[in-house]
């Protein structure tokens, strides 16, 4: 008998989720953050409810391997890839699986033509980015009307998009920062559109700025860990009801007594305060169940909280059950999700790790078992 680990998608509240971010942003388009295999809740089945159920009108992934998958799989929606291509092979083989390309200099500008007419294609499809203060990637504002002329002038290419990226819109303290890019956007997009005549879609808003930020949203809005039922920050605007998009669950393996002094898992860093029960569970950092919750996180079976107790391990981990508690083998044990009154959040999992909702879900590994609700 086996007791799998299982991440189990709630593909219903996602797309609640994108309808209520819908409601949000009125009659502007959406375009679904599905990269990272669609932040851990896997891609193919995310992208093909929200093209069924007419969730969303773009997706974006970051990688050429992640749009050929959702092509593959016979996803038809538009693709946009939201970061940089390089190399003519890299970008013929996007154009190909119908991606639309990201721009952000004068290289890659003429790689997709050169792609494009490697191809045989005209007026392909791309987006220009402007870095109007993330300093990751990007043309500098002063130099996107010329580059976008460039594009415009070239009959292999059409400058479809132009969009920029926020760092501190999800932030209590990053309204000023986020209202400077924000002018600085829509100056740049007024020197471009002097340049070469109206941009089809223009766009700025990530789930930061879909909560907190309606000056941002211009044509569309490409919102990411929100879709996934998470706050981008603990102390971003709770404007959209968000419901949890993924369980993780498994089974109790093993119970055995521990005696008072006895101590528990690598290192012996938890000794029992005074006789207990032990449950072992067969989910550790081998399936994304971060050491960080050593000592520290609980696991909710029947109903009930129990801390973690010692390190965890690589494919198991030890559960203090106290000495009277009726836990059998075979039992549900809820990582993330609700058991009974109580609820593990993927926002209480990152701050114990101390880190963010996005890696949470996007460490679980490929091993654990996947279930779509």
């Amino acid at each position: 008998m086996t007791y799998p680990t299982t991440a189990r998608t709630l593909l219903g509240n996602i797309e609640a989720n994108l309808r209520g971010i819908r409601a949000r942003v009125g009659d502007r388009l959406v375009l679904a953050a599905v990269k990272a295999n669609a932040y851990g809740h896997g891609a193919v089945d995310v992208a093909s409810m929200i093209e069924k159920r007419g969730a969303a009108d773009w997706l974006g992934v970051a990688t050429v391997d992640e749009g050929q998958q959702l092509r593959a799989a016979g996803i038809t929606l538009p693709i946009l890839k939201l970061s940089p291509t390089r190399g003519i092979d890299e970008v013929s083989r996007a154009l190909a699986s119908a991606l639309t390309l990201s721009v952000v200099d004068q290289a890659s500008a003429d790689e997709a033509a050169r792609a494009a007419q490697r191809l045989g294609l005209r007026g392909v499809a791309v987006h220009l980015e402007i870095d109007t203060g993330m300093r990751r990637v990007g043309a500098e504002p002063a130099a996107a009307p010329a580059l976008a002329l460039r594009i415009a002038a070239d009959d292999r290419l059409r400058l479809q998009g132009v969009f920029s990226h926020l760092p501190v819109s999800d932030t209590p303290d990053g309204g000023d920062f986020t209202r400077a890019q924000t002018a600085t956007f829509r100056a740049t997009v007024a020197a471009i559109e002097t340049a070469v005549g109206p941009v089809e879609l223009k766009h700025l808003a990530n789930s930061g700025a879909v909560l907190g930020h309606p000056e941002t949203w211009f044509d569309l809005v490409r919102p990411g860990i929100m879709i996934y039922g998470s706050l981008p920050d603990p102390l971003a605007e709770r404007t959209v009801d968000l419901r949890p998009g993924l369980e993780l669950t498994t089974a109790v393996s093993f119970v055995k007594p521990v005696a008072a002094g006895e101590t528990v898992s690598y290192g012996r860093t938890w000794t029992a305060p005074a006789d207990t029960r032990i449950a072992t569970i067969p989910a550790g950092y081998g399936d994304g169940y971060s050491r960080l919750l050593s000592n520290r996180g609980r696991v909710l079976i029947g109903g009930r909280s129990y801390p973690i107790a010692g390190r965890v391990c690589m494919d198991q981990t030890m559960i203090d059950l106290g000495p009277d508690a009726d836990v059998r083998l075979g039992d549900e044990a809820v990582l993330i999700g609700r058991s009974g009154d109580e609820e593990i959040t993927v926002a209480e999992i990152a701050a114990l790790m101390g880190t963010i909702p996005y890696e949470v879900t996007c460490l679980i590994t490929p091993r654990v078992t996947r279930a779509y609700d």
